[in-house]
């Protein structure tokens, strides 16, 4: 019976610091940029929320995918890929 464990974004970010970042604060500091364009533009607000919104849900699909190619990643070199 397989265990499964938990990866934590600490491990993560220690294993892959840029492509973590890349994948976590680019999206959330995208969406907040653009919610505080908004405001100073005086653009409706509606846009910039739904915007936001698909941002974060972006970062959250990301980082699930980045966390199952490390798990990959570390059981291959952990079992070897080349036994028959």
């Amino acid at each position: 019976m397989s265990v499964r464990q938990p990866l934590s974004f600490v491990e993560l970010f220690r294993a892959t610091p840029a492509k973590s970042s890349l994948l976590t604060l680019a999206p959330l500091a995208l969406a907040l940029g653009q919610v505080c364009n908004s405001y100073v533009n005086g653009v409706s607000p509606v846009v910039s929320i739904a915007f936001a919104c698909v941002m974060v849900g972006f970062a959250v699909v990301a980082m699930g995918h980045h966390a199952a190619e490390h798990r990959v990643r570390r059981l291959e070199t952990e079992y070897g890929t080349d036994q028959a």
